[in-house]
C-alpha cells in the first residue's frame, strides 16, 4: 500500500467514525472529526489535482470547523 492509499483510507475511515459520531448526537466531537478527515481527503484532493474533490473536501473541512467556531468563539 502507497502513501496516498494510506491516507485515502485514513480519511475514509475518519469520516466513516465522524458521521457515527455525529448520529449520537455528540457535539463539537463530530463536526471536528469530519472536518479532520475532510482536511485530510483535502490533502489527497491536492496531490491529485482534482478539483471536484478539492472543491468538496475544501468546503466540507471550512464548515466544519466553522462551524464549531461560531458556536463556540462568536456567540
Amino acid at each position: 500500500m502507497n502513501k496516498i492509499d494510506i491516507l485515502k483510507w485514513t480519511a475514509t475511515l475518519t469520516l466513516i467514525i465522524g458521521t457515527a459520531i455525529n448520529s449520537y448526537g455528540y457535539y463539537p466531537e463530530g463536526p471536528l472529526v469530519l472536518a479532520l478527515g475532510g482536511g485530510i481527503w483535502l490533502i489527497v484532493s491536492i496531490i491529485w489535482k482534482e478539483w471536484s474533490l478539492i472543491v468538496t473536501n475544501g468546503i466540507l473541512t471550512i464548515m466544519g470547523l466553522s462551524g464549531v467556531l461560531m458556536k463556540y468563539y462568536f456567540s
